[in-house]
Formats: C-alpha cells, sequence, structure tokens
C-alpha cells in the first residue's frame, strides 16, 4: 500500500538526516494520500542509519495504524491535526535543529531580516503561545498541533509554510514530504542568519514590506520569474 509515498517519506526523513537537522532518532517527516485519506509517517525512535520505505507506518486521520510493523512517529498525532486543519498541504517535517530550535526556547519568531528568508517566508517565522498546564495533561501531541493551528489563524500556509513550537522546535509543510524537508533546511539557515544579524546589529529591524514581496513573489507569485519555466 502507498509504496511510492513510503519511498519519498523515507527519502524525506533521510534528507532531513542528511542535513544534519535531525540527529540519533530525532525528528520525523511525513505525507498524506488525500484521495486515501491516509498519512505515511517515519516509525517512533528508529535510527537514520539504515531506515528504509518498509519501515514507514501508514496510518489514518484518526492514528489508527493501517500498515505497519513499528510504531508510528511519537509526533503522529500533530501531524494529522495539521493535515485535518491545513487542507492545503501535503507534507510535515519536525526537527530539534539548532538555531530554529533555539530561537523556539527563546519563544521569539524569528524576523525576516533579508531577502533569503523573504525568498522562502513572506513574513516572520511566527511561533506558538505556550502550552497551558491543562493542555499539558491532555492529548499533548494534538494540542501542540491545535497550538500550530490558533497560530497560524489568518496565515496563508503557503506564503509561511512553517512555524516554531515554543519551548520545542520547528515543524515545516509543503505540497509534499519533500518540500516540507526543504523548509525545515530553510527554517535552520534563516534561524542561523538571524542569530547572527543581531549579534551584528542589536538593533536590526526588519526588511521593508515591499522588498519583502518583491523576493517572495518573484518565487512565489502568479507572475513568479524564478528559475527555469515549465
Amino acid at each position: 500500500m502507498l509504496e511510492e509515498l513510503k519511498a519519498q517519506v523515507c527519502a524525506a526523513n533521510l534528507a532531513l538526516h542528511a542535513a544534519g537537522l535531525a540527529i540519533l532518532t530525532w525528528g520525523n517527516a511525513s505525507s498524506i494520500d488525500r484521495d486515501e485519506g491516509f498519512v505515511v509517517i517515519k516509525p517512533s525512535g528508529v535510527p537514520y542509519e539504515g531506515l528504509c520505505p518498509e519501515q514507514m507506518v501508514v496510518v489514518d486521520l484518526d492514528g489508527n495504524v493501517v500498515e505497519g510493523n513499528l510504531r508510528a512517529s511519537s509526533d503522529a498525532l500533530t501531524h494529522l491535526v495539521l493535515y485535518r486543519e491545513l487542507e492545503s498541504i501535503g507534507g510535515v517535517a519536525h526537527t530539534h535543529s539548532i538555531y530554529a530550535s533555539s530561537w523556539a526556547q527563546a519563544c521569539r519568531s524569528i524576523p525576516c531580516y533579508g531577502t533569503t528568508h523573504a525568498d522562502h517566508f513572506r513574513g516572520p517565522v511566527p511561533v506558538t503561545e505556550q502550552l497551558t498546564p491543562t493542555a499539558l495533561e491532555g492529548d499533548y501531541e494534538v494540542e501542540i498541533g491545535e497550538a500550530i493551528v490558533r497560530a497560524m489563524q489568518g496565515i496563508d500556509p503557503g506564503e509561511i509554510p512553517g512555524i516554531l513550537v515554543a519551548s520545542h522546535g520547528p515543524f515545516t509543510w509543503g505540497e509534499s514530504a519533500e518540500q516540507a524537508a526543504q523548509h525545515s533546511i530553510i527554517v535552520e539557515q534563516i534561524a542561523r542568519m538571524a542569530a547572527l544579524t543581531e549579534g551584528l546589529a542589536p538593533t536590526a529591524g526588519p526588511i521593508s514590506g515591499q522588498l519583502r514581496d518583491k523576493h517572495f513573489l518573484r518565487k512565489h507569485g502568479a507572475e513568479a520569474y524564478y528559475g527555469q519555466m515549465q
């Protein structure tokens, strides 16, 4: 079942590892088959070395395992909330990468200080609110997903393809698991650049909206002209 999607999800997980964003057994990536209503995700606690498509776990949107001999990632319920609530996305990735997680631990959004950031995010990378004690006593991973959804209210997930979970780390998304993993790589890079920018210029402010939109829309707008035409 979903053999091609398993291969794509496995490749996305390995891409996170190859980029240095996911070490040991940390992090995960997934993708959804919207027609079938099934999600493919990395198994819980399995090292990246030797990870193969056959180990990927298939779950339904309620979290029930449909196929696989291993337990799904402990973050699967967070992914499922995002798939249910952000209907335009097709892949999700989560890491504990150093710089992005540092911003998350500081409970700070990442300001759009330059055009590298603006090429991929049409504004700051937001941060969620802290989970309440009641939420922490509830379905923790579901509560994380719902905190992300609340923080994304009124924001186009295609324009802001990722978020920082306060005191935790980044979640990113895209049209596929591959694109979600790419966005994780991008978030880590812009998080590092933002930290260095503040170190060099503590009073730095975000770039203008005009410059931000120029860079974002030349790659992602209706009249985008970056790259090769199909």
